[in-house]
């Protein structure tokens, strides 16, 4: 989850960059937006619309018109229900976001448009940036990420999402040959399954209660099994369903001395970690993943500017557009959000703006 999940829930840290494609030049057709529309939380489980005046543009800010954003379920289900611990309310703020935890909030980490002003260059560039959900905001430009013209902007929304998955799987230490479990079919492990699938020799697993996640499995190319006949003995198990019991499934999954990735958050839930047993003698391994700070095995090297962009390269493949599990208007989102939330079917749900 990001933390926001991953984002989930850290704020990026702001890296400039050169856009290796020429960029259409200033189009003073665009529209002169001085006002937007954002999402906020006025309360537990209260969504309403709030109208805010945009900054003037100026020196390297940009104002950017959304076209697509995504709901991470998880994670915004928790910020709706007040659920983010007051230890976590600095280390879980989302880039950008506005008003302070628990409400009421502006809350979200994945938008898809285009820039309609800004310094010269970037006029009309297609871009991705971590903020809540807004149909026209300003940000510095180093804060926007250029998508790549073999990506559409509607499976763009996956990239935050991705981003964590790509943590998760740097966490884990997967290797060529490994054999890898997945425990949890949502959004984020979907994806880690995804990307860990690619890895040379993996035989990667995915493991959900809900049987109806094995079409999106083998879409995805991936094994689909229940709990009740998941795999033993792997080199890697990442959990990510925010239960108890996916736990104990995961450590029952995992080979001796196995590495257990935990990439749920639990919000202001304790869960129990079951080490009785032959947890010892198999000498396990358990490690949590937040996509806030970089993998330490990365970290020396990758900014979370260049992780974003790897994340935005591998959202290529057409077979991902199956984790989009819906869309709504944004002028519909306050009326039908809740309801976004409390459905188990949701993987990504898309926002059209």
């Amino acid at each position: 989850m990001k933390s926001t999940k991953g984002l989930s829930a850290q704020p990026h840290e702001a890296e400039c960059f050169d856009l290796e494609t020429p960029q259409p030049s200033k189009d003073r057709s665009l529209p002169d937006h001085t006002s937007s529309n954002a999402l906020w939380l006025e309360a537990r489980d209260k969504p309403r619309i709030r109208t805010n005046e945009l900054p003037p543009i100026s020196g390297e800010n940009a104002r950017v018109a959304a076209r697509y954003g995504a709901i991470s379920r998880g994670t915004e289900r928790l910020v709706s229900a007040g659920e983010v611990p007051p230890s976590e309310f600095d280390r879980m703020r989302a880039p950008f976001q506005s008003g302070d935890f628990p409400f009421p909030v502006s809350y979200g980490y994945s938008v898809a448009g285009v820039v309609e002003d800004g310094p010269e260059g970037w006029i009309g560039s297609r871009v991705f940036c971590l903020h809540p959900h807004q149909d026209h905001f300003v940000v510095p430009v180093e804060a926007l990420r250029p998508v790549p013209e073999t990506v559409p902007l509607e499976r763009a929304v996956l990239a935050a999402n991705m981003e964590t998955a790509v943590n998760v799987v740097w966490d884990g230490q997967i290797q060529p040959g490994d054999r890898v479990a997945i425990v949890g079919a949502g959004v984020v492990g979907l994806l880690a399954a995804f990307v860990a699938a690619a890895i040379p020799g993996t035989l990667t697993y995915l493991i959900d209660h809900d049987p109806s996640k094995a079409d999106v499995a083998a879409a995805l190319g991936l094994i689909f099994s229940g709990p009740e006949s998941a795999p033993e003995d792997c080199d890697v198990v990442i959990h990510a369903t925010g239960s108890e019991g996916g736990l104990v499934t995961a450590i029952d999954a995992a080979g001796f001395e196995g590495r257990i990735v935990e990439a749920s958050w639990y919000g202001t839930r304790a869960a129990t970690v079951p080490l009785g047993a032959a947890f010892h003698s198999r000498r396990l391994q358990i490690v949590s993943s937040q996509v806030g700070q970089v993998s330490p095995s990365r970290r020396a090297r990758w900014s979370r500017s260049r992780r974003l962009d790897l994340a935005l390269s591998l959202l290529e493949d057409p077979r991902l557009d199956v984790l989009i599990s819906g869309e709504t208007p944004f002028a519909a989102l306050a009326d039908t959000y809740l309801d976004i939330l409390m459905d188990p079917k949701v993987l990504c749900h898309r926002i059209k703006y």
